[in-house]
């Protein structure tokens, strides 16, 4: 609890009206969740505008608010330009600036973000340290596990979590930073020790425009990894050696940079990668100690996101052969290139691949292995990037032997246009086929396949709904392609 006199003494300018200082049990930026005592922050949102809703949140308790406008109520509403602003500010001081207390690692990228929190995270927890996790499929402090609404929670949503972290006693936490959230500064005021880039292609330029505007937002993150140096506190820039990004995210950092890679010449190198069905081996030549690899995850992309995991647990001071022990215990993460076996001849496999880059990856690891026909199933979201839905199909009909488009989460869009759009992009002798029903076209692609060939379902990964106009249904590409399956073996199929 603080005094709102103390609290905001944190901004530099604003203006307050009224001449009483209440103590501040709680700060809430959604008026359904203040209680007798919260500040209320009014948020302008894409489709909801906070300072609606000031009346109700007095009526809720509300004994302060912190506003852009001025407001008719008759408690202290305190004026800022930009109350997001303010938000991050607050509520690090409100919570006694939680990640100062513990080590925070964020990773950023077009691809590859879960699996490397994940990888991190297993390492980290053999070598027993208490972690907790923010991302894209959940958010875990320790053992337990909470739902989240966005890859990054909004800025005060991460400083309760940090709170609760450290309340916990959470020794790191490991967290996804979208290009999002940084540009909306949802991480402002986050003190990052680490941060780690991916990769970049192309994705979100429904929101950024341009491939440029992009790499700058996720640029951010190196860039707020501070400007002192501190033996207490190292910041580490860790930088996949072989994207071109890299070098620009170097410029924009006063960390200090170790990079990983392939191709290169980098701190941490794989070479002699060798691809199966089983698994992907390499050796890897960390600060020149030279080891060999033995992953259960698949595929070259499997091999960066190993080779980032692996170059935080050296920072983080984890002997190299505890680092190779734990990642080589990996099965993998789920809907991340995830095996669908129900005892059919032939591989399904299910996939978050949902931008160009990604299923190019992903179309190109199964070509490693594939000993039949490669058949792939794949939409494009609505209301999101449409210069990427020919780019997707232009790969799944260049990589694969046939092509199944479908729908995948198409909003408010007309679900026919977005797959006329693929369309275009298709190769004049690709063999396809469009189904708009994901369904349909999931149990199409099972009926059609034949001893050894490989299914690839595109898109949704880990994802357990379908968004249809408004209308938000469960949906499980991995249970659909399951119970295909199983009517495929009884002859129902």
């Amino acid at each position: 609890m603080k005094k709102l006199d103390e609290l905001i003494s944190s901004l530099y300018e604003y203006k307050k009206t009224g001449s009483t200082n209440p103590t501040i049990t709680s700060i809430e930026m959604d008026s359904r969740q203040v209680k007798d005592g919260s500040l209320f922050i009014c948020v302008e949102g894409y489709t909801v505008d906070g300072h609606d809703y000031a009346v109700q949140a007095v009526e809720n308790g509300a004994v302060a608010i912190i506003s852009q406008k001025p407001l008719n109520v008759d408690i202290p509403v305190v004026l800022v330009k930009d109350t997001k602003r303010a938000m991050a500010i607050v509520a690090n001081f409100f919570y006694d600036h939680p990640t100062t207390k513990l080590s925070l690692i964020g990773v950023t990228g077009t691809n590859g973000k879960t699996t490397t929190t994940h990888l991190i995270e297993k390492i980290l927890n053999d070598t027993n340290k208490k972690t907790g996790l923010i991302g894209t499929m959940y958010m875990k402090i320790a053992d337990e596990t909470f739902d989240t609404k966005n890859t990054t929670p909004e800025s005060l949503s991460l400083q309760q979590i940090f709170a609760e972290m450290v309340d916990r006693r959470v020794d790191t936490a490991i967290m996804e930073v979208s290009s999002h959230a940084l540009h909306l500064g949802r991480v402002r005021g986050c003190d990052f020790n680490i941060a780690v880039f991916t990769n970049l292609t192309q994705d979100h330029l429904d929101y950024h425009e341009t491939m440029e505007a992009y790499r700058n937002a996720k640029g951010l993150l190196f860039a707020q990894l501070g400007n002192t140096y501190s033996n207490q506190k190292l910041k580490i820039a860790v930088l996949n050696g072989d994207d071109p990004a890299s070098l620009e995210y170097e410029k924009m950092t006063s960390a200090q940079v170790v990079t990983y890679g392939i191709d290169r010449e980098c701190d941490v190198k794989a070479t002699n990668i060798q691809i199966t069905a089983q698994g992907t081996s390499f050796e890897v030549i960390a600060f020149g100690e030279r080891t060999s690899v033995q992953l259960k995850m698949i595929g070259k992309f499997s091999v960066y996101n190993a080779l980032a995991a692996m170059t935080v647990g050296l920072v983080e001071n984890v002997p190299l052969s505890a680092i190779i022990d734990s990642l080589e215990e990996v099965e993998g993460v789920s809907g991340r290139f995830e095996p669908v076996d129900a005892g059919q001849s032939f591989t399904v496999i299910v996939d978050y691949a949902h931008t160009p880059d990604s299923l190019e990856n992903v179309l190109n690891t199964v070509r490693e292995f594939a000993k039949g026909e490669i058949h792939v199933v794949v939409g494009c979201g609505g209301d999101r990037d449409k210069t990427k839905r020919p780019l997707m199909a232009k790969i799944a009909s260049e990589l694969s032997d046939f092509v199944i488009l479908t729908s995948d989460n198409p909003r408010s869009e007309n679900p026919e246009q977005i797959i006329a759009d693929m369309e275009c992009g298709l190769t004049d002798a690709s063999d396809h086929t469009s189904l708009v029903d994901r369904k349909q076209a999931i149990q199409f692609a099972i009926k059609q396949a034949k001893e050894h060939d490989v299914i690839v379902i595109a898109g949704k990964g880990h994802e357990t709904y379908q968004i249809i106009g408004k209308e938000t249904s469960f949906f499980d590409d991995r249970i659909v392609a399951r119970e295909a399956i199983k009517e495929m073996l009884k002859g129902e199929l």
